[in-house]
């Protein structure tokens, strides 16, 4: 119990060593991970179950080779590729947000400095430590928080094409 004691105050004391914008990040980043984590559900478990209702309702169909056929098994491939790509777009929009919000932490941290070197004047530097840290500390958290989600991104792509293509394979005209 001690050890979790521990590990909640450390990471208080982070959170109050970048400031403001490191508690959106981390917002930010828990939302990106949850929603990672909803999409490699799907694409690990509920794909496969649309893909067989698709593949069943393909194989009862007596024509495969009419132009309305060929619509209809285009329409379907359509279909399971949008569901499985459905959140990608935004979940890149989330990763690319973290940076910026790195970038924000990074400006309001100098302007603390500047604020202290403003009223103390720049021979102190332990009074400037506070908005230095405030200025580097989201910086990091934004860039491993981007990292995390582009290797999280990469992954769900790759398994969203896969179903794509696995449908596409799966529906072929006689």
């Amino acid at each position: 119990m001690f050890w979790l004691q521990e590990t909640l105050t450390a990471i208080r004391d982070f959170m109050e060593l970048g400031g403001g914008v490191l508690t959106i990040i981390a917002v930010l980043t828990f939302f990106i991970w949850l929603l990672a984590l909803e999409r490699w559900v799907f694409l690990t478990v509920g794909i496969k179950k649309e893909i067989r209702e698709v593949i069943k309702a393909w194989e009862e169909r007596p024509d495969h080779m009419s132009w309305k056929a060929r619509q209809l098994r285009h329409a379907m491939i359509a279909e399971v590729t949008w569901d499985a790509k459905a959140g990608l777009n935004l979940l890149k929009t989330l990763v690319a947000l973290c940076p910026l919000l790195g970038l924000m932490g990074t400006v309001t941290g100098m302007i603390e400095v500047f604020d202290v070197m403003a009223a103390v004047g720049s021979g102190s530097a332990r009074s400037m430590a506070s908005g230095v840290s405030k200025a580097t500390i989201p910086t990091m958290a934004g860039m491993v928080a981007a990292l995390s989600g582009v290797f999280a991104t990469t992954i769900l792509e790759r398994k969203s094409n896969a179903a794509a293509h696995l449908v596409e394979d799966q529906l072929m005209t006689r």
